[in-house]
Order: C-alpha cells, then sequence, then structure tokens
C-alpha cells in the first residue's frame, strides 16, 4: 500500500511539474497583452487629456522592471494608482457641489430683497411674467428649464430688426443684461443641482453660432455638456462672451469649456469666480 502511494504521489509530481511548465510559457507568451490591458483599464480611469501620456509613462516604467510576473505585478500597481487620482477628482467635484450648495442657499437669502424691487420693476415697465424660461443643455445631454429676469418684451417677435437696434429689449431690460442681473435667478437652478456656479455657459438648445447651429460648426459641441453648465466660465472671463456672429469665435468658447473640464481643479473655480467679480464690477459688458 506505502509503494502505491509513493508511485501515486510520484505521478502526482510529475504532472504538476509538467503542468506548471505548461503554465509558465502560456503565461510568458501572454504576460505582454495582460500588462497592457490593465494598463489601459488604469488609462480609462483618468481624464482623457492625461491618458495617452500616462500610459507611456507607465509602460517606459514598466519595461524597466524584471521578470514578467513583476512587470504584471507593477501593472496592477499603476491601475490603484490610476483609481486613487480618479478619486481625488471625484472629491473635487463633491467639493464644488458642496460649495454650489453653500453660496447658492446664501445668495438667495441676501439677494431676495433686491430681486422683490427688480420684480417690481419689471412688472411696472412691462407687464408679463417675472422671469423668462428657457430649455437649455445640462450635464449629460438632459435638458433643464433655466431662469432668467425677463428682459424682452411679450411681443418680440414682432419688434425683431436688423439694424443692430434690438426693439425688443425693454428699459429695464437693457440694464439687466448689462449688469447681468439678469442671470441671478440661475441661483435657483444651482441650488436644485441643474447648473453650477462655474462651468461651460448654458446653452439654449438649438443655439446658433454664425447663423449654423452648434452641432454643424463644432463637431464635437456635446462633450462640453460632461459637467453641470455654470452661471460663469472660464471661456466668459476670457472675454469670449455676446453674440456668436463669428463661428470662429464659437469655436473658441469650446476650446475654453473642454480646457476647463479636462483641467478642472477648486482653484481654477476661484480663479474664474475672482476674474467674473472683476470683469463685471470694471467691465459690466453682461454675458
Amino acid at each position: 500500500m506505502g509503494t502505491v502511494a509513493v508511485i501515486i504521489l510520484a505521478l502526482c509530481g510529475l504532472l504538476g511539474a509538467a503542468l506548471s511548465k505548461i503554465l509558465a510559457e502560456e503565461f510568458r507568451a501572454w504576460a505582454p497583452t495582460l500588462v497592457k490591458f490593465v494598463i489601459r483599464i488604469a488609462a480609462a480611469q483618468l481624464r482623457p487629456s492625461d491618458r495617452e501620456r500616462y500610459a507611456e509613462e507607465w509602460l517606459a516604467h514598466i519595461n524597466e522592471t524584471p521578470g514578467d510576473l513583476g512587470k504584471l505585478f507593477a501593472a496592477c500597481g499603476m491601475y490603484f494608482a490610476a483609481v486613487k487620482m480618479s478619486d481625488a477628482r471625484q472629491l473635487q467635484f463633491a467639493g464644488k457641489r458642496c460649495i454650489d450648495l453653500v453660496v447658492s442657499i446664501g445668495a438667495l437669502l441676501i439677494l431676495f430683497p433686491f430681486f422683490i424691487v427688480i420684480a417690481i420693476a419689471i412688472k411696472a415697465n412691462s407687464g408679463g411674467p417675472i422671469l423668462f424660461r428657457q430649455q437649455r443643455w445640462g450635464a449629460n445631454g438632459k435638458i433643464i428649464e433655466v431662469y432668467k429676469f425677463r428682459s424682452l418684451r411679450l411681443d418680440q417677435n414682432e419688434l425683431a430688426t436688423s439694424n443692430g437696434t434690438d426693439l425688443r429689449v425693454t428699459r429695464i431690460g437693457a440694464w439687466l443684461r448689462k449688469s447681468s442681473v439678469d442671470e441671478l435667478p440661475q441661483l435657483i437652478n444651482v441650488l436644485k443641482g441643474d447648473m453650477s456656479l462655474v462651468g461651460p455657459r448654458c446653452h439654449a438648445v438649438g443655439m446658433l453660432a454664425g447663423g449654423k447651429p452648434y452641432e454643424q460648426v463644432v463637431s464635437n459641441y456635446h462633450a462640453r455638456h460632461a459637467v453641470r453648465p455654470g452661471i460663469t466660465g472660464l471661456a466668459q472671463v476670457r472675454g469670449l462672451r455676446g453674440p456668436t456672429v463669428f463661428t470662429a469665435k464659437a469655436r473658441q468658447r469650446i476650446v475654453s469649456d473642454l480646457y476647463y473640464i479636462e483641467n478642472y481643479s477648486l482653484r481654477l473655480d476661484l480663479r474664474i469666480l475672482v476674474g467674473t467679480v472683476r470683469n463685471e464690477l470694471f467691465g459690466g459688458m453682461g454675458f
């Protein structure tokens, strides 16, 4: 019986050695593919603008790591590093939402008496509704309803002109637009979570640039809708504001929007907010 057991153990040992050799050879053949697959998953956790750069750096580092198993472990380490970087970005977005809530609630409470005065002025000047509601693009391509103080006459379609004088705008509306006060009700949208204080400007659905739909002017136009739109944004601080009569200006706006999304940080938001206040205090050109 003991002899049989020894023979069986010997056979199992030989079989295990053969299998381990086969598996080792298979692993050696598949290791480069596995490493590249892990790196590709790791890079996918990062911002689109960072993916190619980090993937190249990681692969260069892994190629210097000895052994196929060591390379695979190194690639897994890169994945966990990418997840940590992604979590840090998500944490910043969570902080951004907290700031949006605190500022929007505080601003609405402080500005409420001023809103009452504006409402009375709009009613006295032209009657009709106080707020203007419009469907615009929200985060992830969602359609949202955005609020503004109404600055146009109720019979606006009959008063549109082409000689540079816009007869649609009421007297109080002209001041609201010039001072950007007409944008303040969007603090309600920020409180609701449809918008943020800072982000790509909230475009109306079907908005034109140079007489053409934005989608025709900029092929990746909807990439700007990856985040919540903002009351102000990087494009506005850069001076890319007002009517988009020329397609070149429209493209520059989208470039600024995409740069903001790919390079987002709370510090960048703060710089944009400070720039917006500075522009409004010393420029006052409106959005």
